[in-house]
């Protein structure tokens, strides 16, 4: 996803790079949602599902990186501006918005299991 996502945003191979990160989404989406919990915590239920939406973010990050080069998206409207200013190259704002919820429950979650295994021990 990382090379995808920099080499697409420094012009190198944008037609090639925008699929690497896109199938880089899907796989590392498919590991996070294969990880289950089996605790009770709901706190931990609460983040797993933010990073549920942390992955949609990252795969339609993808989809729209992908429009950007190919521009599948356009004859869905009517009028070029309106593309321009909905569509086109917001594939920036939804892998940030997935980046920084990524982060966040990845600290959460540990931060949460660590005190679940102390409140255990004791």
């Amino acid at each position: 996803m990382v090379i995808g996502a920099g080499c697409f945003t420094f012009m190198w191979q944008r037609e090639m790079m925008c699929w690497v990160f896109l199938l880089g989404a899907l796989m590392f989406s498919a590991m996070q949602i294969m990880q289950t919990y089996e605790g009770k915590s709901i706190t931990i239920t609460r983040l797993k599902n933010i990073m549920l939406f942390a992955d949609i973010m990252f795969i339609l990050s993808g989809f729209l990186m992908v429009d950007a080069v190919h521009v599948f998206l356009r004859s869905a409207f009517t009028n070029y501006m309106t593309y321009y200013q909905i569509i086109y190259n917001k594939w920036v704002l939804l892998l940030l918005i997935g980046a920084i919820l990524e982060i966040y429950t990845m600290h959460r979650i540990s931060h949460e299991l660590s005190k679940e295994q102390h409140s255990s021990d004791e």
